[in-house]
């Protein structure tokens, strides 16, 4: 079972995914794609470094997530990837500008053939007003593109706003 779990900034959508793992009843890999790129981020790295049960399996990869997915996904596992706009952040910055193209291919072309249950977490960044600047217009437009071709792939999908789970596709069972 593949999960898209959208929502705004601080909407709960990465309490409901750490539940839903909590759960699953399987072995829980936790990816963490964030980079501390300043004291503030890597304040925020540690608080959700320190608020994962200690039995998960920690796994930091801010670009190759299609790589990392490959290598943790398998049956009776269940995998957790937070989050999916922060790793979109990372490759629109990577000085290679090819990357993101190839890193989103892999993602997408991977996707349908893992195993286990995989929950992705996003940012919905679209619900607001049209950016001011060339870089963040394009990291809107790709993250809405990107939540499109994911949620095509998913048979879950869910939006979570105040703390509240929405289903959008599928069940929230």
């Amino acid at each position: 079972m593949r999960t898209l779990i959208l929502g705004g900034a601080r909407s709960g959508k990465s309490a409901l995914a750490e539940r839903l793992a909590a759960e699953s009843g399987h072995e829980v890999v936790y990816i963490a794609t964030a980079q501390a790129h300043d004291e503030e981020m890597a304040t925020r790295i540690a608080h959700h470094r320190a608020q994962r049960p200690a039995h998960w399996l920690s796994v930091e990869e801010p670009l190759a997530l299609a790589a990392a997915l490959q290598a943790h996904a398998r049956p009776g596992r269940c995998v957790l990837v937070d989050c999916l706009t922060l790793w979109l952040s990372n490759l629109l910055g990577d000085s290679d500008g090819k990357r993101f193209k190839q890193e989103r291919a892999a993602l997408l072309h991977l996707l349908p053939s893992l195993k286990g249950q995989v929950l992705m977490v996003s940012n919905e960044v679209g619900l607001g007003v049209v950016p001011m600047g060339e870089l963040t217009r394009r990291f809107v437009d790709e993250a809405g593109r990107l939540h499109q071709a994911l949620a095509a792939q998913c048979e879950r999908v869910l939006f979570v706003a105040a703390g509240l789970p929405m289903p959008l596709k599928g069940s929230l069972a």
